[in-house]
């Protein structure tokens, strides 16, 4: 009986590995193979009043070969702000982007700077990601940002190798970047300090990098991805088409690589399970505040409609009104800011619930007080076109009154064109800046103009 049960024990024991070892895909193969590029040093020390900032010179790893690629040994600024009197163990790291050329940093990030001595916790800024510009193989002409991603996509579209896809290195850098930050500040050239979480955020491509990281690493326990709206791409970019009749200039890259007319190919359904944070959302149990912008030129502000649902656990949006894909001009960093400390010292964050009702409006019902909560519309007479660059600064609002602890938002079918809509809330933190949420974007009518793209291609079209 004994033998039998120790056996029944070794076979479950095994099925376990084999089904978690089945569930990863190529992005968790990649993070955690070894690389014997990786190495940092610390290059400059900059003391201030009330902190002490670190630039490391980090190489994360080597991503493809120098035949296939003209940079394939990834190199960042790595700049760690660590304040004279640390609170916490851990440290909010920001991904961002930046040349291969850049210089060495001479000062902090004063955004940065701020968070760090205002929540006495260490903040990190990595740049670099992805490592750009850069030439490929057979190719004369340096590429950047999305022209990188793209034709990543393609090699592995086309050649089945899984290594290909751009998130990869993206996401690995970022890892290593939080490996280094705990092994420096560990030492007495770092004070000795223990970090052991991170909670992180990025913009745009380093937002969508803020998913993959927090998939892949338990040592994230908060994040916010920045107009990055656009979770579940398959339909998101169906919708974006029958909106507006065509994909947005923003998209240009996606466009000429035909990738946008890919969609039905199993080549694609294959990258999306790598590359789709979508894929991975069962993994984001943690505290997530996801900042998007109401007039982004990338992507449709009722686009969180086709995953904001479906993620677990804590979870809270915010559409910037009159703003686009930059967030230039708006208070978005502040209320970053008032969530990560409110995560970093564990403080109860706001709790409130909305639905579309039938008739239109959008019912929101709170378990906190607001300090205001206001509804953002925006009327575009001629199409279902919200962009800044189509609108300019078109949203107004309005302050909504509570009957009880429920306010409804309703706005009429406009004469002409389309409405778009959302409520904001905002709550007092008991900290400098107040929390600021609101609900998702609605639409009236909402009637979609055109029909979904045409994917007729085989995947030798991609370019």
């Amino acid at each position: 009986m004994m033998l039998r049960r120790a056996l029944l024990t070794t076979l479950l024991a095994a099925a376990f590995v084999t089904l978690a070892a089945a569930q990863q895909t190529a992005l968790d193969r990649y993070v955690a193979k070894p690389d014997p590029a990786y190495k940092y040093e610390l290059v400059k020390t900059i003391p201030g009043p009330g902190y002490t900032a670190y630039v490391i010179d980090l190489t994360s790893q080597r991503y493809r070969t120098e035949a296939e690629i003209s940079h394939s040994l990834w190199k960042h600024w790595l700049t760690i702000i660590k304040p004279d009197q640390v609170k916490s163990s851990t440290a909010f790291l920001f991904i961002s982007g930046g040349s291969v050329t850049a210089k060495v940093p001479e000062k902090p990030d004063a955004v940065a700077l701020e968070i760090a001595l205002s929540s006495h916790s260490v903040t990190v800024a990595l740049n670099g990601i992805p490592n750009e510009p850069v030439t490929f193989a057979g190719e004369d002409k340096t590429r950047n940002e999305d022209g990188i991603i793209t034709h990543t996509w393609v090699k592995f579209m086309q050649t089945g190798d899984d290594m290909w896809p751009l998130r990869l290195p993206m996401t690995k850098a970022s890892v290593r970047a939080m490996d280094t930050v705990t092994a420096f500040l560990a030492t007495p050239a770092g004070g000795n300090v223990k970090i052991d979480h991170f909670y992180v955020g990025g913009a745009s491509k380093r937002g969508w990098t803020t998913w993959t990281t927090a998939a892949v690493d338990k040592r994230v326990i908060g994040i916010s991805p920045l107009v990055i709206d656009v979770l579940n791409l398959r339909p998101s970019l169906d919708h974006h088409f029958q909106v507006y009749g065509e994909f947005s200039e923003a998209l240009n890259d996606y466009k000429e690589s035909r990738l946008v007319e890919a969609g039905d190919l199993p080549e694609y359904k294959a990258l999306l399970k790598i590359e789709d944070p979508y894929s991975y959302k069962g993994r984001f149990t943690m505290p997530k505040f996801i900042v998007n912008a109401g007039g982004d030129q990338y992507f449709l502000p009722d686009s969180s409609q086709f995953y904001f649902p479906e993620l677990p656990g804590e979870k809270y949006l915010r559409y910037v009104p009159n703003t686009d894909h930059s967030l230039r001009g708006s208070d978005a960093v502040e209320s970053l800011a008032a969530f990560y400390t409110a995560v970093l010292e564990n403080r109860p964050r706001p709790k409130f619930s909305w639905t579309f009702e039938k008739d239109g409006s959008i019912k929101v019902k709170t378990s906190d007080k607001p300090t205001e909560v206001k509804v953002w519309v925006a009327t575009n007479p001629d199409k279902r076109d919200f962009r800044l660059a189509s609108i300019g600064q078109a949203y107004k609002s309005t302050v909504l009154t509570a009957e009880g602890n429920v306010y409804t938002a309703k706005v009429e079918k406009p004469t002409r064109g389309f409405s778009a809509f959302f409520v904001e809330l905002t709550f007092p933190s008991g900290m400098k800046y107040p929390f600021k949420f609101t609900t998702a974007v609605r639409v009236t009518p909402d009637v979609l103009p055109f029909p979904k793209p045409p994917m007729k291609i085989t995947v030798q079209d991609l370019r």
